[in-house]
C-alpha cells in the first residue's frame, strides 16, 4: 500500500494505487509552492512510523528545554533578618510551690473556765488591749457567795487554833510544875496540830476559791488585737463556747505541708520563698521545723519556717504561696519570645549554617521554670548555640536567616 500527499487537498495524505504519478492541477500551484507541487512523495507504512516517531521525540526535547529553562530563572529566596541570642547557662532552681498558712507565736483563743451569764463586755473587736486588762465579765455570784462562805469557815478554824494554842500553853506549864498528867499534855498537844492542820486546810480552800473568782473575769494574755466577738451580754457560757480571740502580729511562722512522696527531700535550712500570686518574693527563709508525724489529714509532712519581713505584709491565719527551693543546677535559658508552640509542644529556631548559608532550624525543646523573662530549658539546646529571638512568626524550617546580632 502506498500514500501520497496531494497538495490539491492541503496536503491530505491519500492512497494511492500502483506506482503511478498525480497530475498537478493549476489550482495547486496557485496555493502550494512548486516545491510542493511538482514532487509527488510517496510514503510506506514504516516512512511513516519513523517520522511519527522523531515528531514525538522533538516535541519532548523541547518541553524539557521550556522547564528547565523557566526552572533556571527562578531568583534565590532572600534571607530574612533575625535577631539571635547565644545559649548561656545559668543556675535554675528546682522548685515546687505549696499553699502555706502564717501563724502567730502569740495568738490566743479566749474560752472561759467557768459556767456562768455574760455580765460585762469590755472591749470591742480590733481593740488593742494590754496584758491583764479585763475583757468580760462572768456573773460572779454565785462564786462570791462560795468565797464568803469559806472565809467564815477560815475564821471558825482560826479560833479553834487560838484556843487550841492557849490549852496547849496552860497544860505545858502544869506539866512543868508536876500538876497535871503527861497524857492531859499530850491531848492538848494532839488538840493544837489539829486545829492547825484545820486552819491551814480552811486557807487554801480560801484562796483556792478566790482564785476561781478570779476566773469570772477574762484577761488578755498579751497585749495585742482584740478579734471577732461572738457573745452578747447576758449569754450564758461555758468552757466550750468561744468568746474572742487576742493576735500579736509577731513572731509569725509559715506553716508548710509537703507531700509524702517529698518527705525524703525536705531538710532542715532549705531555702523558702513566700511569693505573691505574681510570683514576686517577698519574703526569703528557711525551714528550722520538720514534724515527726504525717498529717492524716491532708497526708502531709508539717515544715515551719519563721517569717521575718515586715509584718504590714502578713496577718495570722493568712493563705499565702510558699516556694520550696530543693536544688540548683546549671542549665540553658531562652527569652520566653524564641518559645513558638505548635499543638501545645514548645520549639525553638536555632541559626544553623548549613552549605556556607545559615538557616533556621526548627527544634523541639522541654521546658523548666520561668526566670524572670526567661524560659529554662531541660533538653534540646547546648550551650553556645543561637537562638532566634525576632520574626519567629515568618519562620519555617529550612528558612535562609541573617543573624544581625
Amino acid at each position: 500500500m502506498q500514500f501520497v500527499a496531494n497538495p490539491a487537498t492541503d496536503g491530505k495524505v491519500e492512497e494511492v494505487t500502483g506506482r503511478q504519478p498525480l497530475s498537478v492541477s493549476k489550482s495547486c500551484t496557485s496555493r502550494w509552492p512548486r516545491s510542493i507541487c511538482n514532487p509527488l512523495v510517496f510514503f510506506g507504512d514504516d516512512d511513516l512510523k519513523r517520522i511519527l516517531s522523531v515528531l514525538l521525540l522533538g516535541l519532548a526535547v523541547l518541553s524539557g528545554s521550556g522547564c528547565s529553562n523557566t526552572e533556571a530563572k527562578q531568583p534565590p529566596q532572600q534571607a530574612l533578618p533575625v535577631n539571635t541570642k547565644t545559649v548561656d547557662l545559668s543556675q535554675v532552681p528546682e522548685t515546687d510551690e505549696y499553699v502555706a498558712t502564717i501563724k502567730s507565736r502569740r495568738s490566743a483563743t479566749i474560752q472561759p473556765q467557768v459556767d456562768g451569764s455574760l455580765t460585762r463586755i469590755l472591749v470591742k473587736s480590733g481593740d488593742y488591749v494590754h496584758a491583764g486588762q479585763v475583757l468580760m465579765t462572768i456573773d460572779p455570784l454565785k462564786q462570791q457567795a462560795t468565797v464568803d462562805q469559806q472565809v467564815s469557815t477560815e475564821a471558825q478554824k482560826k479560833a479553834v487554833f487560838d484556843y487550841a494554842q492557849r490549852e496547849l500553853d496552860r497544860q505545858q506549864h502544869l506539866f512543868d510544875a508536876g500538876v497535871t498528867s503527861k497524857q492531859n499534855y499530850e491531848q492538848a498537844v494532839q488538840a493544837f496540830d489539829n486545829s492547825k492542820a484545820d486552819w491551814d486546810a480552811s486557807k487554801a480552800a480560801r484562796v483556792t476559791q478566790q482564785r476561781q473568782l478570779a476566773y469570772y473575769n477574762l484577761t488578755a494574755p498579751f497585749a495585742g488585737v482584740v478579734g471577732d466577738i461572738p457573745v452578747h451580754i447576758g449569754d450564758y457560757v461555758s468552757p466550750q463556747t468561744l468568746l474572742t480571740t487576742v493576735d500579736e502580729n509577731a513572731e509569725l511562722e509559715a506553716y508548710i505541708y509537703i507531700p509524702t512522696e517529698r518527705s525524703g527531700d525536705i531538710r532542715m535550712g532549705i531555702p523558702v520563698q513566700i511569693v505573691t500570686t505574681t510570683g514576686k518574693v517577698i519574703e526569703n527563709t528557711e525551714v528550722n521545723f520538720i514534724s515527726q508525724q504525717v498529717d492524716n489529714a491532708v497526708q502531709g509532712v508539717l515544715a515551719k519556717a519563721p517569717i521575718h519581713g515586715s509584718l504590714d505584709l502578713f496577718r495570722t491565719e493568712q493563705l499565702v504561696k510558699a516556694r520550696v527551693i530543693w536544688s540548683t543546677s546549671p542549665m540553658p535559658t531562652v527569652p520566653v519570645l524564641a518559645i513558638t508552640r505548635i499543638g501545645g509542644q514548645p520549639f525553638v529556631y536555632v541559626a544553623t549554617e548549613v552549605n556556607g548559608s545559615m538557616v533556621a532550624k526548627q527544634r523541639s525543646v522541654t521546658l523548666g521554670d520561668t526566670i524572670g523573662n526567661d524560659y529554662a530549658v531541660k533538653s534540646g539546646l547546648k550551650r553556645g548555640e543561637k537562638v532566634i529571638v525576632s520574626g519567629t512568626q515568618f519562620l519555617i524550617d529550612g528558612t535562609p536567616v541573617q543573624p544581625i546580632s
